[in-house]
């Protein structure tokens, strides 16, 4: 990573009308919150409480979590007294859960202040009780705590009285006794029994990493799989979120997201900007677009005769082209009917094997809503997993969307041969787009 300060980003007042669309689709949801140690002690965390506050007016319902690694270490440096672990995964010793102790005290009166002082209510809780990891392979993990119990009822009761639960990585036992436990491990309990819709992870990093790149969204099966046969492409600082974030999904939480909690709005820009700011990892959504099938065709016809009616960058095709061709398209399905879809046509004679991402389309209610969006994230996965090598795209008026999704300009020399004099005698002067596939 890079030592340079943390970007700026901020939404513009016009980004106004761009929110309004996710305030029906978000009220009232719940929005698990695990902020690291290392951003309550930034100077944007003032800041992160305000995004919060933010949420909480369009009736969003926020649980909080913290973590202290940070600040663990810091005393551990400052004290002189070694720790036997820094984030509540390795043993514990008696040494590093007083500090911790301390620590969460600390991190517990910073984050009350902050949301004191802008007017939210909030409770730290005791709702969580923990129980000794134990032994694992041999090793004692002494003070070391997991999730035994949640008193669901009690946090649910919190916000209907709209008051924010926050929650500590210091938990008792059936006796009273502390237990360090792991704040990602905590938030994705909360986050799976509390049915949220998004589990979101505050970091000092952009985003997730893998293979040295940040991913800005990244499907499940897909990072599920890296985590087990290479999980050494996933950045260190950041497996222990991206297994719980696995864990989460696989749970019935729809969205996990990572980011910079140290950058200005990063959190808004996240949730309420189609490109986001940091790393979303999804569950398919994906379970809503299948293979299109035989009567599918006058629905899918439709919308590609009604985008072209509208406007001239979408190419007329007959019903008889869609029968011949179903087998290349996809559809997006809401309660039985097909809001949008997608072909994904073979390029015959292209090396290395490419294909051709034609006819994203999304019937016009449904715009904006990141249908578009998800179609195009399947059309790359599915690429990926029929074995092809290069994706491409032409468009006489939606490059940038299509940019957004990681294709670059390329020209019609990446064409195979008969494509290009296709595409030359349509004299569109198309932009060519390029995704090379990993």
């Amino acid at each position: 990573m890079s030592d340079l300060p943390p970007p700026t980003t901020s939404l513009k007042p016009s980004d106004l009308r761009g929110i309004l669309e996710y305030v029906p689709m978000f009220r009232g949801q719940i929005f698990v919150v695990a902020i690291d140690g290392s951003v309550v002690d930034d100077d944007n965390f003032g800041n992160v409480i305000t995004d919060l506050a933010v949420l909480k007016s369009l009736h969003i319902r926020i649980v909080l979590v913290h973590g202290i690694g940070r600040q663990l270490k810091n005393l551990s440096a400052e004290r002189n007294i070694p720790i036997s672990d820094a984030y509540g995964s390795a043993p514990t010793d008696d040494a590093t859960l007083k500090l911790a102790t301390k620590a969460s005290a600390e991190v517990g009166q910073n984050v009350v202040r902050q949301l004191t002082r802008h007017n939210l209510k909030c409770a730290l809780t005791n709702a969580v009780r923990a129980t000794e990891v134990g032994v694992i392979r041999g090793v004692n993990h002494l003070h070391t705590g997991k999730v035994d119990k949640i008193d669901f009822s009690l946090v649910r009761d919190l916000l209907d009285r709209d008051i924010v639960p926050v929650f500590s990585p210091i938990c008792f036992d059936r006796e009273g006794d502390p237990l360090r436990v792991n704040s990602d491990l905590m938030a994705t309990e909360l986050a799976t029994g509390m049915q949220a819709s998004k589990l979101i992870y505050l970091t000092p990093h952009e985003g997730l990493m893998i293979k040295g790149v940040t991913k800005v969204n990244v499907p499940l099966d897909e990072l599920q799989k890296t985590l087990k046969k290479s999980p050494e492409d996933v950045d260190t600082r950041l497996i222990s979120k991206a297994r719980e974030a696995c864990a989460a999904l696989e749970a019935g939480v729809s969205r996990a997201h990572i980011l910079d909690g140290r950058v200005f709005s990063g959190l808004l820009t996240e949730i309420f900007d189609k490109v986001g700011l940091g790393t979303m990892i999804h569950a398919n959504a994906y379970q809503q677009i299948r293979e299109a099938r035989k009567k599918d065709a006058q629905a899918i016809y439709q919308i590609l005769r009604n985008a072209a009616n509208r406007t001239e960058a979408v190419v007329t095709r007959t019903r008889q082209d869609v029968e011949n061709h179903i087998d290349d398209y996809f559809v997006y399905v809401v309660d039985e009917s097909i809001i949008g879809c997608c072909a994904l046509q073979p390029l015959k004679g292209s090396r290395p094997k490419a294909a051709e991402l034609a006819g994203v389309l999304v019937q016009p209610f449904y715009q904006g809503k990141g249908v578009g969006r998800t179609l195009t994230e399947f059309a790359i996965s599915e690429a990926k997993r029929q074995g092809y090598k290069k994706l491409i795209a032409l468009s006489t008026q939606s490059a940038r969307f299509f940019e957004v999704a990681g294709f670059v300009e390329g020209s019609p020399s990446d064409l195979p041969k008969v494509r290009r004099e296709k595409y030359e005698s349509t004299k569109r002067a198309s932009i060519v787009l390029v995704k090379a596939l990993d």
